[in-house]
């Protein structure tokens, strides 16, 4: 699915909420539902910077496209990172480089969340980014050594 179409599906599913408690409820229920990271990468060298509670991030690349995984210890921001993997997960380096991410402001993300959180999701948007750079830039041969 493209990355649009599935911006849209998330903007979808967040207007079936009235209020930001039950937003709020979905977010913990996607966060649920992120498959766990490899416990070997719960370290200080995936974790993001700039996240109040701590945040996990690793990608690989196969067949020159990224896939990441990820976990939280809060459970929002766990969320938050499954809606940004379900987007960004099996695109190619540079489609995650040049993705606009408008769903984050069309369901309300950046101005419901506290500012703490909000620069927790620049971040995390961030990180993500910056795999997509190293992996494009890595040789083919290595990349597909991961």
């Amino acid at each position: 699915m493209e990355t649009d179409a599935l911006q849209d599906e998330i903007i979808a599913d967040f207007a079936i909420f009235d209020d930001w408690l039950d937003k709020y409820n979905y977010l913990i229920e996607l966060g649920n539902a992120l498959p766990p990271i490899d416990p070997a990468h719960r370290t200080e060298q995936y974790a993001i910077n700039g996240c109040q509670s701590r945040v996990w991030l690793d990608a690989k690349m196969e067949d020159g496209r990224v896939y990441f995984s990820a976990d939280s210890d809060a459970i929002i921001t766990k969320g938050i990172i499954s809606l940004l993997i379900k987007v960004l997960n099996g695109r190619t380096p540079r489609e995650i480089l040049d993705a606009d991410l408008y769903f984050i402001d069309r369901v309300g993300l950046r101005e419901n969340l506290s500012p703490t959180r909000a620069n927790g999701l620049a971040a995390m948007v961030k990180q993500m980014r910056m795999y997509a750079l190293a992996l494009e830039n890595k040789p083919m041969e290595a990349a597909s050594d991961q």
